[in-house]
Order: structure tokens, then sequence, then C-alpha cells
């Protein structure tokens, strides 16, 4: 049976700052069995010749040093590390002032060895969803939100409902082809909400393994399963009172289907391996290029979770049905590779833009981003794109596609993708599986190389078509 070997992740890094030798080695020792990377130090002068060439995820940090001035050494090492004090029983008054000033913690003389363990971990979680928060929030959320560009009625009436839907905390449902930028409308209701100041968290439902994706998004307690050593919080602790976006939800499984579905009714969530209950104040935004609500009437998605996601539904529309938006993106994104790249502005030509407004985008603004990204490179020193810089693919399918019987190239050649009418998602999908699995004669590894998703995942669109 084929496994996939998971590396596990680094241990994370302790600094002991304690100058009682005796409890200094019990510390560091009992750290090191818990699977921390531990150094060990005695004084703060050797704490500081420590820390130039070592990063510590925590300190533990003694009140009393013999060669400091009380909290000194804590208002130093507080911007950059989270801090738990260690203090003797008479200076409890000393260490809520080291709270005041940052500490994350303290521990009262002589240290309670399990005790310490949980406040060490409670201190990383802490420290790890500020990072994620720090990350995911402010100029990059507002960055992306200014990344959408058009002045067709189209686009006009997509920012009257980012406007409606923003300021409520009810569900939305994304809808769109894909590359048309369904994560920049969910940053955008984000970014105009009242919990623009907290983190918006994106999962992207098709890459994550089925096997760790209920650990990923609600977190594991230690020894919940091989290879938990510690207890670790989820991608929904992460966007605690911000937005967890659920991208291409349909691919989830019904069992993590269940499970949101009680997120969303309860407000709660439980670690894997516990039995206790989590708050979720979360807003959660999903979006996905499938017609759920067709997918729900097959049984392949639960009705009620939809109706549940379904609150308030948002369509992006394809690039194709907004050609005056075009101009506008293409300067965009060339500005952007001028401005990346550190060269001189570059325009396009007429009768570039006028190409690019005849095209029929399958692959939406997303395909336009590649597309002038790569007449960038192919323009070289020139100052100008014009159409043969464009690179353009001649086998796109048409605007207005069907499923049909899929046409082969000679040998040698990529083989034309080709749709009549108006199919469904599902119709094109199971039309492009079966091409496929004809081309690489049934090899699921090839097919979901040329998908360019896991080859789990293939293999659950196979079984959903019926193509095992």
């Amino acid at each position: 049976m084929n496994t996939t070997h998971i590396p596990p992740p680094p241990e994370p890094a302790l600094l002991v700052i304690e100058d009682d030798e005796t409890l200094n080695r019990l510390l560091a020792q009992e750290l090191r069995k818990a699977g921390y990377d531990v150094r060990s130090v005695h004084t703060w002068a050797q704490a500081r010749s420590c820390l130039k060439d070592f990063s510590p995820d925590l300190v533990l940090l003694d009140m009393q040093l013999p060669d400091s001035n009380g909290l000194e050494p804590l208002r130093e090492l507080v911007a950059s590390y989270p801090v738990v004090m260690l203090t003797a029983y008479g200076n409890v008054n000393q260490a809520v002032q080291a709270m005041r000033l940052g500490a994350s913690d303290y521990l009262i003389k002589p240290v309670d060895l399990d005790e310490l363990e949980l406040v060490i971990q409670r201190v990383l979680e802490k420290s790890e969803l500020q990072k994620q928060k720090e990350c995911l929030t402010g100029p990059k959320a507002a960055k992306h939100a200014l990344s959408m560009i058009g002045t067709s009625p189209a686009m006009q009436k997509l920012r009257t409902l980012i406007a409606e839907v923003a300021n409520s905390d009810v569900a939305v449902l994304i809808q769109g082809e894909s590359g048309t930028g369904k994560e920049l409308v969910a940053q955008a209701i984000h970014v105009h909400s009242r919990r623009q100041a907290e983190a918006f968290v994106p999962v992207d439902c098709c890459t994550l393994q089925e096997t760790l994706f209920e650990s990923e998004l609600f977190g594991h307690e230690r020894g919940a399963f091989t290879g938990a050593d510690r207890r670790k919080p989820g991608l929904i602790e992460a966007a605690a009172h911000g937005t967890l976006f659920l991208d291409e939800l349909g691919e989830a499984g019904p069992a993590i289907q269940a499970k949101l579905l009680r997120v969303i009714e309860t407000g709660r969530f439980r670690h894997v391996g516990s039995s206790s209950d989590q708050r979720a104040d979360v807003r959660i935004v999903t979006a996905t290029n499938r017609d759920l609500l067709a997918r729900s009437a097959q049984g392949l998605f639960r009705q009620d979770l939809y109706y549940r996601l379904s609150t308030f539904v948002i369509d992006v529309p394809p690039l194709r049905t907004r050609p005056e938006d075009i101009p506008l993106l293409a300067r965009h994104f060339l500005a952007r590779r001028c401005q990346s790249q550190g060269t001189a502005p570059k325009t396009i030509a007429r009768e570039a833009l006028a190409r690019l407004q005849d095209y029929p985008w399958p692959g939406n603004v997303r395909e336009l981003r590649n597309v002038i990204e790569r007449a960038f490179i192919v323009v070289g020193t020139g100052q100008e794109i014009d159409t043969q810089h464009l690179l353009l693919q001649t086998t796109s399918a048409p605007t207005a596609p069907q499923a049909h019987t899929p046409a082969h190239a000679a040998d040698g050649e990529r083989s034309a993708f080709i749709l009549q009418g108006e199919p469904t998602l599902d119709e094109i999908e199971r039309t492009y599986l079966n091409q496929l699995l004809e081309k690489y004669q049934g090899n699921r590894r090839r097919v979901a190389s040329a998908l360019g998703v896991s080859e789990r995942t293939a293999y659950r669109m196979l079984e959903r078509h019926g193509l095992k």
C-alpha cells in the first residue's frame, strides 16, 4: 500500500535563563524529553551571547539574575520573543508587574513540570496564531482588495454586492469559473467588514490531503494520531474573530461536510482527539467553480450544508463577458511586472489589445495575467508588446461550450479539447477526464499530473464520474 511520508515539523526552540544550576539542568533535561530544542544559560551576559546565533520560539527567564537589574532583561526580550517568567513565591507582585510589561505568563518556584509544559504549549500556540494573524491582515488584505480591477457593468454590480454583504455576518457563497478571482472577492468582503483588523485565513480544499483536512481545519490534541506529538491549533483558531475562506469546498468529503455544518449551526468545533468543544467566532466564506445545488441533488454534497453556506450568493463574471475590462487588467499586470523587475514602463500595442479582447479566455483573469507575464519576458528589452509577443493558446474552448467527443491531434501533438453548446461543469469534467484516461492509458498518476492536482484528488474526481 502506498503511504505518504509527511516530515515532522521542526521542534520548538526554547532558551532557559536560570542561575540555579540544579533547576537549570532539570528544566533543560525535562523539556528535551518533551521534544523541545533547548539551550540553557545561567546569566544575562550568556543569554545575550547565545541570542546572537540562536532564535528561540520562547524564553524561560528567571526573575533574579546575578548580572542584571530586575526586569531589564524582560524589557529587551519581549519585543522579539514570548517570555515566561520564573519567580520565587515572595516575588509574585513583581511577576504581575512583569505581565504588564509584556511577559506571556509566569511560574512560581519550585516549578511543577506538568504545569510548565502546559504553560509552554499555551504560550507557543498563542504566539503562532498571532504570527498567522500578522501575516494575513492589514496591508496584505488591503492590497488584494485593491486588485479588483474593472469598470464594466458586471464589475460594478459585483462591487455593489460586496458592499451590501460585507458588514453583516451571514455566510457567503462565491460562485465562478476557475481564474475569475473568487478569492479576491472574499478578501474584499473581509477588508470592508467589521472583522478587517483580524485574520483572513484561506484554505484550498483541493490541495489538502483528505486524511489531514480535519486536523488542519479543526486542530488536534497530543496523541490523537501517529505523529501528533503535541497539541496543534487548527485554521479555525487561526481565523478567530476574522474570516475563514474555504476555496473549492465542493471537493471536501462527507465527514468534513458534516463537521463543518456543525460549526456553522452551533458556533462550536472540536479538536481531533478531544472530547470538549471550543467556540468558533469566525465568519465563513466559501467559493466553488461547481454547481453545488446540482451536486446536492445528486447526493454529492449535503443539501443542508449548501443552504447554510448560500445565505448570500455572489456570482463572479467570467472575463469573456466583460471585454471592456481587459485593457485595464492587461496594463495593470504589465505595470506590476515592470515594477517588480525594476524595468522602464512598457506599453501594449492597440492591435495586441484588440487581440486580447477577441480571445475567449477559458482561464479567465489568471490566464490573462500569465499571458502578459510571458509577453513581458518575450519582448525582452523592447518597449511595446505586440500581437507576436502574446503566445495565446490556439486550442482553447469556444465561448459557449458543450461536452462533445474530444478530437485527437497527431502523435506528438497536444490533443484539442473540443466543446459545443452549453454543458454543465460536471459534463465538461467527465469528458475531459475520459480524454485524459484514454491518452494516458488509465494511468491515474499521469492524469493527476495533467490536471495539476494530487493523485488522491484525481481518484475522487474519477470515482465521482464512475470512471475508476
